[in-house]
C-alpha cells in the first residue's frame, strides 16, 4: 500500500483549507458583502477533494476496475459505433454531450431561492450522487457490451421493471430532446454570428475526424492545435459575417433551423462515430472548458460581490415569480445537470462505454467530467447571483408579472421586495445592445449578462455587448452537442427495445435498424420541436413543464440499477453508495411528482391549474397566458397532459424501484439464484493510460508496447 508523502499531505492540507474556507464565508455571512470568488474557492476545493479520495475509493475499492479486462470497443470495434478511442478525445466527447442546457439555465433560474441552496445542492450532489452515478453506469455498461440503461434494467431487474425502465427511459429521453432542440433554435434565431460559427463547428470536426482516423492517427495534440486555431477563427469569422451581406444567408428563421437540426440530428447519428460525433463534441469541449475556466479566473481578478441574497423569501414562501414551489423539492428539481442527472446515464450507457479503450478510464471520464460539468453550473450560479436581484427578477419573471414596459417592470420588481428603477434596466439593454431585456426568461440571457460583467471588467466595458452576444451563442453551442449524442443514445435505446421483438435490431450497427431508428427517433422530438415552434403552447411547449422532474426520475432508473447490479455482483456492503442517492433522489422526485399533480395552487399544481382554466372557460374568460379562447382550451389540454404524464411517469419510476428491492432481497436471502449478464472476461491487448496524464509505471508500459504493433486507438 502506497503511503502519502509529506508534500503530498501538505499540498491537500491546502486544497481542503482553501475549500474550506470558501464554505466557511459562505455559511456564515449575514447582511454584509461577499465576494463570489469565495464560492469559486468551495467548489474547486470541494471537487479536488472528492476526485483525488472518494472517485479512486469507488473505482479501485468497489468496483474493481480491472486494466487488464478488454472493453467492449476493443473486442468489437467496427469502426461505426464500437470504435477504441483515445482517452482525451472521449473525455471531451462524454463532457460535451452531457452538458447541455442544464448546467447552464437551472442554477438560474434556482437563484431565485439565493445562491447558498443552489451552491450546497450543486457541490455536494455531484460528489456523492451525480458523478457516482455517471461513473458506476459507465463501468456496468462497459461490462455489458455498452448495453443501454433500459435495457440494463431489463436484464438485471426482470422483465416487468426493466420493460417499465425501458418505455419510461425512452419516453423521457424524447422530451429531454425536444426541449434541447427549442433551446438551440431560441438561441440561433435570427443570429447570423451564432448560426455561422456553430455550422462551421461541422467541417471542423469532419476533418478532425479524419486526421486522427487516416491521416495521422494517435496525433491528438497535434490535430487538437489545428482544431482550436480553425475554431477561434470561426469565432471571430462569425461577427464578420454578422457585420457583412453574407448576414441574410446565416439569419435563419426558426422553422428552417428545426429542419436543419432535424437533417443533422439524424446524420450524426448514423454515421461512423469517429467522423463527426466525437471530434465535433472534443473540438467544442476546449471552447466550453476555455470559457469557464477565464470566467472563474475573472472572478478573482475582479472579485465581484454577490448581490443575491444567500437565502431569499421566496424559498420558504413558494411564490416566486420564475418558478412556484418551495425550496424542497423545487431547487433539486431545478438544478439537475452539474448536480444530478438522469439524462447523463443514457450518454453513459451509450456512445461512450462503445469507444472506452480501458476500464480504469471510466474514473476519470465519468466522475472527472460531471465535475467539470458542476463547475459550469457554479459559474452559472454566480454569474446570476453578481447581478442586481432587481434585473435578475426583470429578466426571468414572464411578461405577464412584469409588464411590457420598464416603468411597470420596475414597479413590478418593487413588489418583490427589489427595486431597480427603470432608467437602469433601460440602460442594461443599451449596454449589451438589446432593445430590451424584460421577460428573457429560460437563463440564458441572464447567465450571458453576468459573463459580460465579469469579462467587461477586465477587458473593458466597451466590449460588453460583444461578450453578451458571445455568451449567447457559448450557450448554444453547449446543447447542440448534447442534442447529437443524444439522438444516437436515443437510436441504442430504441435498437435495444426492439431487439427484444426482433433480433436483428440488437446488432446496433446493423445498417437498415440503425437508419430505422435514427429516423424514428428524430422524427419524435423533431415534431415535438416543429409544433412548438409554430404554436406558443403547444409541442414540446405543452411538456417543457415536466422536464425537470422527467430528468430527476430518469436518475432514480439509474441509481437503482446500479444499486442492483453493486448487489448481484456481490458488492452489498457497497451498496450504499448508490443506494443513499437512490433513496434521496427518490423522495425527491415523487414528492415533486404529487404536489405537481395533486397541488392546490395552481402554480404548481396541473389539475388545480386545469380546473381554472375550465372555469374560465365555461364564464366566457380569457385568462394569461392565453390570448384567446383556443388558447384557453390550449391551456386546459396542456395541464391535463402534464398531470397524466407526471403521474404515469412518477408510477413508473415506483415500480422500477419496488422490483429492483425485491431483486435485491432475492439476491441476499438466495445468491445462487441470481444471473448477471455480464460479458465474458477477454484479456486487453491495449495499452493506454487510465488518467489524462500517464504515470511512470503507465508511460514504461507505453513504451514497451511502442515495440509492438499498436493495438486499435491507442495513442501515446
Amino acid at each position: 500500500m502506497r503511503t502519502a508523502n509529506p508534500k503530498s499531505i501538505a499540498l491537500w492540507s491546502v486544497v481542503a483549507l482553501v475549500g474550506a474556507a470558501g464554505w466557511t464565508v459562505l455559511a456564515l455571512s449575514r447582511d454584509e458583502e461577499v465576494s463570489a470568488a469565495w464560492m469559486v474557492a468551495a467548489a474547486l476545493g470541494s471537487y479536488a477533494i472528492a476526485y483525488r479520495f472518494y472517485s479512486k475509493f469507488i473505482a479501485y475499492k468497489v468496483l474493481k476496475v480491472d486494466k487488464r479486462r478488454a472493453t467492449p470497443a476493443e473486442r468489437l470495434d467496427n469502426g461505426i459505433d464500437y470504435h477504441p478511442t483515445d482517452r482525451r478525445v472521449l473525455l471531451g466527447h462524454h463532457f460535451a454531450a452531457i452538458a447541455g442546457a442544464g448546467p447552464l439555465v437551472g442554477p438560474v433560474l434556482a437563484a431565485q431561492m439565493g445562491y447558498l441552496p443552489g451552491t450546497i445542492w450543486i457541490i455536494a450532489g455531484v460528489i456523492f450522487a451525480g458523478a457516482v452515478q455517471d461513473m458506476v453506469v459507465l463501468f456496468f455498461s462497459t461490462r455489458r457490451d455498452g448495453r443501454s440503461l433500459g435495457q440494463m434494467a431489463r436484464d438485471e431487474i426482470g422483465p416487468f421493471g426493466g420493460a417499465a425502465a425501458l418505455f419510461a427511459a425512452f419516453a423521457i429521453m424524447i422530451i429531454l430532446l425536444g426541449v434541447l432542440a427549442l433551446v438551440i433554435v431560441n438561441a440561433l434565431a435570427e443570429s447570423p454570428w451564432g448560426t455561422f460559427s456553430i455550422a462551421m463547428t461541422i467541417p471542423i470536426a469532419l476533418f478532425m475526424g479524419f486526421y486522427l482516423r487516416i491521416l495521422r492517427p494517435g496525433r491528438v495534440s497535434e490535430v487538437s492545435l489545428i482544431g482550436v486555431s480553425l475554431l477561434l477563427f470561426a469565432l471571430i469569422a462569425g461577427r464578420w459575417v454578422a457585420e457583412s451581406s453574407w448576414a441574410e444567408a446565416f439569419t435563419l428563421a426558426p422553422s428552417t433551423l428545426v429542419i436543419w437540426l432535424v437533417a443533422y440530428g439524424f446524420i450524426a447519428s448514423i454515421l461512423p462515430v469517429w467522423m463527426l460525433l466525437a471530434p465535433r463534441d472534443y473540438l467544442s469541449t476546449f471552447m466550453k472548458i476555455g470559457t469557464i475556466v477565464l470566467l472563474a479566473l475573472g472572478v478573482i481578478i475582479t472579485l465581484p460581490t454577490l448581490k443575491m441574497d444567500p437565502v431569499t423569501d421566496f424559498a420558504s414562501r413558494g411564490d416566486g415569480p420564475v418558478f412556484a414551489g418551495s425550496l424542497f423539492p423545487f431547487v433539486f428539481i431545478t438544478i439537475a445537470c452539474g448536480a444530478l442527472s438522469g439524462f447523463h446515464a443514457l450518454i453513459s450507457s451509450g456512445t461512450t462505454p462503445k469507444m472506452i479503450q480501458k476500464e480504469t478510464q471510466v474514473r476519470m471520464i465519468g466522475y472527472g467530467s460531471m465535475l467539470m460539468e458542476s463547475a459550469v453550473a457554479i459559474m452559472a450560479l454566480v454569474a446570476a447571483s453578481i447581478i442586481d436581484p432587481g434585473l435578475y427578477f426583470a429578466m426571468n419573471a414572464p411578461a405577464g408579472v412584469v409588464g411590457d414596459t420598464v416603468q411597470e417592470a420596475s414597479k413590478a420588481v418593487a413588489g418583490f421586495g427589489y427595486t431597480i428603477s427603470p432608467e437602469d434596466l433601460a440602460q442594461a439593454a443599451k449596454n449589451v445592445e438589446e432593445s430590451s431585456l424584460l421577460s428573457r426568461t429560460g437563463g440564458a440571457p441572464t447567465l450571458a449578462i453576468g459573463v459580460s460583467e465579469i469579462f467587461s471588467k477586465v477587458t473593458g466595458g466597451s466590449l460588453k455587448a460583444f461578450w453578451y452576444h458571445f455568451a449567447i451563442m457559448f450557450e448554444a453551442l453547449f446543447i447542440l452537442t448534447a442534442l447529437d449524442a443524444g439522438t444516437r443514445v436515443g437510436r441504442f435505446m430504441l435498437q435495444d427495445m426492439l431487439g427484444n421483438v426482433y433480433k436483428p435490431f440488437k446488432n446496433i450497427s446493423w445498417k437498415p435498424g440503425l437508419v430505422i431508428t435514427s429516423a424514428v427517433v428524430t422524427g419524435l422530438w423533431g415534431y415535438f420541436l416543429w409544433v412548438g415552434v409554430h404554436e406558443p403552447l403547444g409541442g414540446i411547449n405543452q411538456l417543457f413543464p415536466i422536464f425537470g422532474i422527467a430528468n430527476q426520475l430518469l436518475a432514480a432508473v439509474a441509481l437503482a440499477v446500479c444499486t442492483t447490479l453493486l448487489v448481484k455482483s456481490g458488492r452489498l456492503k457497497w451498496a450504499w453508495i448508490t443506494g443513499i442517492p437512490l433513496a434521496w433522489d427518490a423522495t425527491v422526485t415523487l414528492t415533486a411528482s404529487w404536489q405537481k399533480v395533486f397541488s392546490s395552487d395552481p402554480r404548481v399544481g396541473f389539475f388545480k391549474q386545469r380546473s381554472i382554466y375550465q372555469d374560465a372557460i365555461d364564464d366566457g374568460k380569457v385568462l394569461p397566458p392565453a390570448k384567446s379562447m383556443d388558447d384557453m382550451h390550449t391551456v386546459v389540454t396542456n395541464s391535463t397532459v402534464d398531470g397524466v404524464l407526471s403521474a404515469a411517469l412518477a408510477l413508473l419510476i415506483v415500480i422500477v424501484i419496488a422490483d429492483a428491492i425485491r431483486i435485491c432481497v432475492r439476491h441476499v436471502r438466495d445468491p445462487l439464484s441470481s444471473k448477471l449478464s455480464e460479458a465474458p472476461f477477454v484479456e486487453s491487448k491495449t495499452v493506454a493510460p487510465a488518467g489524462l496524464f500517464a504515470t511512470k509505471e503507465e508511460k514504461a508500459e507505453l513504451a514497451a508496447a511502442s515495440t509492438a504493433p499498436a493495438a486499435p486507438g491507442d495513442s501515446s
